[in-house]
């Protein structure tokens, strides 16, 4: 992780929210791009690391918890893969996790403390 922060940082990419050394979230044009530990991403991802997995794990944030579950069942219905049902979490949204045809993880979130623009931006707060 430390590497990995020196790394988007030296490229002069700013810390939006400090979260500790686990994780690290930078404010990126309207994206927001997230570095965490790898065991802790693939047990939230719902995802085996095997070694074959690649470490990354897609999100989009969405505006309500109704909506986590409605992009979920829109994925299932589409062919993907439930790997972690919505359900609150530990950082007080509500998210959950579908794995596309080819097992790469999405998560869907909805993160109160993160306010969405009117074109599905995401802005730290």
């Amino acid at each position: 992780m430390a590497r990995s922060r020196a790394f988007y940082e030296a490229l002069g990419w700013k810390v939006g929210v400090e979260s500790g050394q686990e994780i690290a979230f930078f404010q990126v044009g309207p994206m927001v791009f997230s570095l965490w530990d790898r065991k802790q991403l693939a047990e939230e991802s719902g995802v085996e690391d095997s070694g074959i997995w690649g470490g990354v794990t897609l999100a989009q944030n969405v505006r309500s918890p109704e909506e986590v579950d409605d992009v979920l069942d829109q994925a299932q219905a589409a062919g993907g893969t439930i790997a972690q049902p919505g359900s609150p979490m530990f950082w007080g949204g509500y998210a959950g996790t579908f794995l596309d045809p080819d097992g790469h993880p999405w998560q869907v979130a909805h993160n109160p403390s993160w306010p969405l623009g009117e074109d599905g931006s995401v802005e730290l707060s």
